[in-house]
């Protein structure tokens, strides 16, 4: 999971740790990527990622993250909501992890998980998703929104309904994983590009 939330026991935190514990129910291990507090490069597009096979910038966790997700089954992005739309942070990490690492994530379930105090989580998961649909990411949907609503980690505790709708992504999440892991099993493997 990816935590792009300033705080570990943030909103956005609160939300990823519900996944965790559901998952963790369903016999699922997990970890928790936090954004570095560092400032974020954006991506310039300078094509040596593909040559290398990491991205150029080795200051702010993009390479550690993709190295990580090359071992995952699975994936949960979390991000706050900054003016109606992920953080700037999420954002240009997310850029550089996909542009150098695609292949980490590809036929792997992916889920977004947002966190606001009222608005602007619909357009959040929106735009977390497009980096699913691009690398070829299996996503993972719940019962409704995966949001949470809050000003503080109190707020979000109380939000019933998002934490509910937490634990049923990860009920989705252990489910498609164990799909999987079927059709590994049964010799089907995911079809190349």
């Amino acid at each position: 999971m990816l935590n792009g939330g300033v705080s570990p026991k943030g909103n956005t935190g609160i939300a990823l740790a519900e996944v965790a514990k559901t998952l963790s129910e369903q016999g699922i291990d997990t970890e928790v990527y936090h954004l570095p507090l560092t400032p974020t490069r954006d991506c310039v597009s300078c094509g040596k990622c593909p040559k290398l096979g990491r991205c150029v910038f080795d200051d702010d966790g993009v390479n550690e993250f993709v190295e990580k997700a090359a071992l995952a089954d699975g994936f949960v992005f979390g991000a706050p909501v900054y003016y109606a739309h992920p953080s700037g942070r999420v954002l240009s990490f997310l850029d550089r992890a996909f542009y150098s690492g695609s292949a980490a994530f590809a036929c792997k379930p992916a889920a977004a998980v947002a966190s606001a105090r009222r608005a602007g989580t619909t357009a959040s998961i929106d735009a977390l998703g497009k980096y699913f649909g691009i690398s070829r990411m299996l996503t993972v949907g719940s019962t409704y929104w995966s949001m949470v609503h809050g000003n503080c980690p109190a707020d979000v505790l109380q939000d019933r309904e998002g934490l509910q709708t937490m634990r049923n992504l990860a009920r989705e999440m252990a489910w498609l994983m164990r799909c999987i892991e079927t059709a590994r099993g049964a010799g089907i493997c995911p079809p190349a590009p």
